[in-house]
């Protein structure tokens, strides 16, 4: 069309802002009128011709400002064979975008030489499409309601409302979820093709690296360098790159510095902890420190009696600390140690002595028992001549010698294997068993006294420790079993051969 102006006339002008829904659009291109008046006939609500000038064959048209499509560039990894470029990128697509509803387009460049940089270029709709084909709105009106559930009515005589979209697609949260899934899908694809490499779509401030990140640089500029080229961009990444090394080093030698100095502070506190662990566990420091509790217990006790309480107290440290040089035991764990092997010993001697005093006490019982029977056998076989039965049981109750003669008779039947051995016999076995049981009575003696100081001593110890205070009650005492026990093997050792022969103080359980 022949309009008379020169090239230099034929101008288009485009007017925008972002207040304005509208784009203004004024050419005299030829092909932007084509495409602008199909695209109007198309989509009229889009787009629409609002005025046209056949002597200067200029046009107006008026565009929607809104976005109509997304476009993503996907990365490819070079690891994986080609032939699985498509699928990975599709099976991304298929499961991140058409599975939600929109319309992806992809196509995958390999430039040359092939396998340097593949990636591939994804084209995703901004809105819904019905089964017609029809684009349906991205937005769609929504009225307010009170509480009541009632439409709320403005001052300008409209509903109050809102827009909301029909579709969640362009929430800002997929933009994550989908570099997340890409990185997903990249990694898995790389180890089904035993591939080492990992990929990480995280920034390097996102994955803790004090790095500065390069500019990309794209292909032209890849080719010029290539070629010697330097270009501004070549430049900046090659000073990103020496001042990140440079950064590294520095890091490095802070790192190593830290570290030193750490482990100077580590050895310190491990010194220092070691000799305060040991001064914590002397025991003279112990006791002493007991003391100040015993005093600070008695606070409100007259000053007599605090004077009384702190000289019981000394006198009772002061024999302690003695007995403690005496065995050679200086800290908390010597205690243990020899408190454990005492009561082990104790342990030792009173197993020796059990089974010695056992074989005495039966041999007490059939020498007892013979005695019984010798004394009570004539009044025994005058009740065994008894054929009537009351006659019987009341000779039996009048002579108590009956029951005796029957016990003795029983407690040597259960004693089969001593019935051939004399009294004689069992008198000196006695008197070995004995001998040997006051052999082994005086280092168990001196083991009880030990453990009995020791006992005390560790009671004011762990009251001293703060944590391991078990109670304020005073240590455990022997038990009563025991102590009459001990007392009646003392008298047993002490006993001649002939007053053993007391048999009625035999059968006492102690």
């Amino acid at each position: 069309m022949r309009t008379g102006l020169t090239k230099q006339e034929k101008t288009t002008d485009i007017w925008f802002d972002e207040k304005d829904p509208l784009i203004h659009i004024r050419t005299h291109n030829t092909d932007l009128k084509k495409r602008l008046a199909a695209y109007a006939g198309q989509h009229p609500d889009q787009c629409r011709q609002t005025d046209a000038d056949p002597d200067t064959g200029c046009m107006e048209f008026e565009i929607r400002n809104s976005q109509l499509a997304r476009r993503w560039v996907l990365t490819i990894p070079r690891e994986i064979p080609p032939d699985q470029y498509a699928v990975l990128v599709r099976e991304f697509c298929q499961k991140q975008f058409v599975s939600k509803g929109m319309i992806a387009d992809f196509a995958i460049h390999d430039p040359h030489p092939p396998g340097h940089n593949p990636h591939a270029h994804v084209l995703l709709t901004m809105r819904a499409m019905d089964e017609h084909g029809k684009w349906l709105p991205k937005s769609r009106k929504v009225y307010d309601l009170d509480e009541n559930g009632e439409r709320i009515k403005l001052p300008s005589g409209r509903w109050k409302s809102h827009k909301e979209d029909t579709v969640d697609w362009n929430d800002q949260k997929y933009c994550e979820i989908w570099r997340h899934e890409w990185e997903v899908i990249q990694n898995r694809y790389l180890e089904a093709n035993d591939r080492p490499e990992r990929v990480d779509l995280r920034s390097y401030a996102r994955q803790g690296f004090d790095i500065v990140p390069t500019v990309h640089e794209g292909a032209a500029v890849r080719q010029m360098e290539k070629r010697g080229i330097q270009t501004n961009i070549g430049n900046l990444n090659r000073e990103i790159r020496a001042a990140n090394r440079l950064m590294k080093s520095i890091r490095q030698l802070i790192h190593n510095l830290k570290g030193w100095i750490a482990e100077l502070g580590e050895k310190r506190k491990e010194l220092l902890a070691q000799k305060a662990a040991e001064e914590a566990t002397l025991l003279p420091n112990l006791l002493m420190k007991y003391m100040e509790i015993r005093k600070e217990e008695r606070k409100d006790w007259t000053r007599a009696g605090q004077n009384r309480g702190t000289s019981q107290d000394l006198k009772a440290v002061s024999e302690a600390l003695s007995y403690l040089r005496q065995k050679g035991l200086s800290t908390v764990e010597d205690l243990e140690v020899f408190l454990e092997s005492s009561g082990k010993s104790a342990a030792d001697y009173r197993s020796q002595m059990k089974p010695k005093e056992a074989r005495s006490k039966v041999i007490d019982g059939i020498l007892a028992s013979r005695t019984d029977c010798k004394e009570c056998k004539p009044v025994y076989e005058k009740y065994q001549k008894i054929f009537f039965k009351k006659t019987k049981e009341k000779f039996k109750q009048e002579h108590p010698e009956v029951a005796r003669y029957a016990k003795a008779a029983a407690y040597l039947a259960k004693h089969p294997d001593d019935k051939d051995s004399t009294q004689k016999e069992l008198q000196q076995e006695q008197e070995k068993l004995l001998s040997e049981i006051a052999e082994l009575k005086v280092p168990l003696t001196e083991v009880q006294e030990d453990l009995k100081k020791l006992r005390d001593i560790r009671y004011w110890v762990r009251k001293a420790t703060p944590g391991t205070e078990e109670s304020k009650e005073p240590p455990k005492k022997q038990p009563i079993k025991e102590v009459l026990q001990d007392k009646a093997n003392e008298k047993k050792a002490q006993r001649t051969v002939p007053a053993q022969t007391k048999h009625k103080q035999q059968d006492m359980e102690l």
